[in-house]
């Protein structure tokens, strides 16, 4: 078979161990860590999940080796610990089953360790520690670590890189980068010693040095040393890319693979992980510059999830490995699709931050596109139903597309119903907007995987009560989704006024002074959209704050782009749109006139309730999902419609 991504889909040895392609699985934490630190069986079957997708490795992450100055959010590697290493033992196992090699990631976050511990020796007391004397942006104390400390981390690196040796990890990667303890001494912002580990760029590389050639001694000869840096710190006072480079030939000669990520956590979330409002492979170029410095094999990392662009990394000599995190959460299979030229068959990653906003709120973890994503332990493989049924379901946007090929797979006689010409629903919104463009597309893979599947496919087919009944289905599923929030606001029905959802056919009318009405998600989203073609956008918002439906990692990076471009006046209710503008008033009375030739209303969505009535009682199960039911997110909507087809 000719390949269509031969440099992608090639092996390439690293050290002396063989890895079957150059996609590579990023670290992303476990979600059911114990008290103790160890892994738990549903983080062992998250990882496994995409060695079984094809990745060439597959990094568990993030292990700390210290515990004494850092904190306990991560796992542990340690025979003290009863199960510690029996549990990423297993994990190791899970991965090199299926034909990746298991990578563990070795950390100490330093300065921004998670959580106070408590000394049981008295030895160290109750701060965080990191290169220097300090307080955090939040308050913390932060005191310097003393020789005698940095001797015992050394150390731990090394004891822990034995340990993950013997439970069968076959490459190690040590974290040096995005503003964790390595990277704290890397930087000059950070780093203000005066002794032999701060001042000039040979003594602030030092510790990661000595941490090298300790894990060097205690995995031998061969084994693959992958080392994470930031190829800048990407903000005023870090060090730059000019100086990345330096570092990375400092720490060259004690690695087999340099990994050049990018920023901080703390300072630059936005770099590090790159947003839907960031180029994909947005800092790609930090891996490329320094890559013609180095001779060991250089990987990158950065928003990647197209093969095209990822294969012309590698032909093109900016890296040798990309490593992907969301991308491989969206579609855990996308190597595996990518070597058998399916490359048309992926699910893009969305780059929405659910995944990261979730592990924030509640230490879980899920995926806008993949229902799977948590649930690992069920298996990837969708069971065939004993009986196989007649489905109906009513709406073809994002949460009906799910469950009908869901039900299909299952062995269901599926028939859907798009009152519309076209399947997609509210994502046939997002073609409009180029940083949402993988909205739109999610729409055209979903609505590909039914026809493959075998899903009778009815548009321009309105599903009253009698029409349903007449196919005389075992279970209805009503995807019906929502309608646009219009409040009868004198002019609402000009020519000037342009619905959100409706923007993308209507784009052309739209004039170069904008006012969008309504500040949530849709409106900011759309208004940052308009303010990048250059229009002059006013925000005009009722309530005090923007996007209050944004999840919690994506909206403070909405936020700062509405702040960049555009206008916002909050506390403000629109009362009349007019050929110029629109009037509005405070909550004291008080009238405001906003100028704008062109508005957007995005006043919110409303559950179109009626068809949900309607069909109540067409067939023997019935069951609402997604808009139609309660107003909420695409993740909603996936998700319900996944289960919801499981359910027959």
């Amino acid at each position: 078979m000719v390949k269509k991504f031969p440099n992608l889909s090639s092996p390439i040895t690293i050290g002396r161990v063989r890895f079957r392609n150059r996609m590579f699985s990023a670290p992303m934490g476990g979600t059911d860590i114990t008290n103790d630190g160890c892994i738990g069986p549903k983080s062992t079957a998250f990882y496994e999940l995409r060695s079984k997708g094809g990745a060439g490795a597959v990094t568990v992450s993030e292990c700390m080796v210290h515990p004494e100055t850092d904190g306990s959010h991560a796992y542990h590697l340690d025979t003290s610990i009863l199960n510690s290493l029996a549990s990423a033992t297993y994990t190791a196992d899970a991965i090199r089953r299926h034909g990746a090699i298991p990578s563990l990631e070795l950390s100490h976050s330093g300065m921004y360790a998670g959580t106070y511990m408590t000394d049981k020796n008295k030895q160290h007391s109750m701060n965080q520690w990191g290169p220097s004397d300090t307080v955090r942006p939040d308050g913390v104390l932060v005191k310097a670590l003393t020789k005698e400390m940095l001797a015992e981390i050394t150390a731990a690196y090394g004891n822990v890189a034995a340990l993950a040796r013997r439970a069968g990890f076959e490459m190690l990667m040590i974290h040096g980068g995005h503003g964790w303890l390595l990277n704290q001494f890397f930087s000059p912002y950070f780093n203000k010693r005066t002794d032999e580990y701060g001042g000039s760029l040979e003594n602030r590389c030092r510790l990661a040095i000595e941490v090298l050639k300790a894990v060097r001694e205690a995995v031998g000869p061969g084994f693959p040393i992958e080392f994470r840096m930031s190829g800048s710190e990407l903000f005023e006072g870090g060090y730059d890319l000019e100086e990345g480079v330096r570092i990375a030939q400092q720490i060259e000669p004690y690695i087999d693979l340099l990994h050049v990520s990018a920023g901080t956590y703390q300072r630059g979330f936005g770099d590090t992980h790159p947003s839907m409002f960031k180029a994909h492979g947005c800092n790609v170029y930090l891996a490329a510059e320094i890559k013609k410095h180095v001779s060991v094999p250089v990987a990158t990392i950065g928003g990647l999830n197209d093969p095209q662009q990822m294969e012309e990394i590698i032909s093109s000599g900016k890296a040798d490995v990309v490593y992907m995190a969301r991308a491989l959460l969206a579609d855990p299979f996308l190597p595996r699709k990518v070597m058998a030229n399916k490359d048309e068959d992926i699910v893009r990653c969305l780059r929405c931050f659910t995944c990261m906003a979730e592990r924030a709120a509640t230490s879980t973890r899920r995926c806008t596109v993949n229902p799977l994503i948590g649930r690992e332990m069920e298996g990837s493989e969708i069971a065939k139903a004993p009986v196989p049924k007649k489905v109906v379901v009513v709406g073809g946007g994002p949460g009906g597309l799910k469950a009908a090929h869901t039900a299909a797979l299952r062995g269901h006689q599926v028939i859907l119903m798009e009152k519309e010409g076209e399947l997609g629903g509210i994502l046939k919104s997002e073609q409009a907007i180029p940083f949402k463009q993988e909205m739109y597309q999610l729409s055209l893979t979903f609505a590909k995987q039914c026809r493959e599947a075998g899903v009778e496919i009815r548009l321009n087919t309105k599903a009253d009560r009698e029409l349903v009944e007449r196919e005389n289905p075992d279970a209805v599923i009503v995807a019906a989704g929502s309608k646009p929030l219009v409040l009868p606001i004198p002019g609402i029905d000009g020519d000037n006024v342009t619905i959100v959802n409706q923007y993308y056919l209507e784009k052309e009318k739209v004039g170069d002074e904008v006012v969008v009405l309504g500040g949530g998600l849709a409106g900011c989203e759309a208004a940052i959209h308009l303010a990048q073609e250059g229009k002059k956008v006013t925000v005009v918002e009722m309530r005090e704050e923007l996007a209050p439906d944004a999840n919690v990692r994506h909206r403070p990076l909405l936020l700062q782009k509405i702040n960049e471009l555009v206008t916002v006046r909050t506390g403000l209710r629109g009362m009349e749109i007019t050929a110029d503008g629109v009037t509005c008033e405070d909550k004291d009375g008080q009238r405001h006139f906003v100028k704008g030739s062109s508005v957007i209303c995005a006043l919110g969505q409303r559950a179109c309730t009626d068809v949900v009535e309607e069909l109540r009682d067409s067939a023997p199960y019935v069951v609402s999902i997604g808009d139609c039911a309660k107003v909420a997110t695409i993740t909603n909507a996936v998700y319900q419609g996944y289960h919801a087809a499981l359910d027959i």
